[in-house]
């Protein structure tokens, strides 16, 4: 089996306030979309799949639900707190502040307008190691 890419499905209620969200602050593009329905990319990242709840296309069981219990994390190789600062200056609430667990990762986490928690990571060499 060979993987040419990775593709995480979102079930929301307002498609178009995600991909707004998404493509501004966070550097995706559309490469797709519709009434309902938006396929964004970027290259150095998983893509993403915004639903509207309620489409015919997702499990008559899952319809209805939307995206919870979920966190969208992406990993950085430094600049963590650059990027915290950028979103912060945009306007964005950060809505877990930077902080360092003691296995070392740093972290800090937005939420998107359909409540989508997205957390950025870096990871450090603990102090205890």
């Amino acid at each position: 089996m060979q993987i040419t890419a990775s593709t995480v499905s979102l079930t929301v209620d307002d498609v178009a306030a995600s991909r707004a969200f998404l493509t501004t602050h966070l550097g995706y593009t559309v490469q797709a979309a519709a009434d309902g329905f938006a396929s964004l990319t970027r290259t150095d990242a998983v893509d993403i799949v915004l639903l509207a709840r309620g489409t015919e296309v997702l499990p008559p069981e899952q319809r209805d639900q939307h995206a919870t219990g979920l966190i969208l994390a992406f990993t950085l190789d430094g600049g963590l707190q650059d990027q915290e600062k950028r979103l912060r200056d945009a306007g964005v609430e950060i809505t877990m502040p930077l902080r360092e667990e003691p296995w070392g990762e740093r972290l800090f986490q937005i939420t998107d307008p359909n409540g989508v928690i997205i957390q950025f990571v870096e990871w450090v060499t603990p102090d205890d190691v």
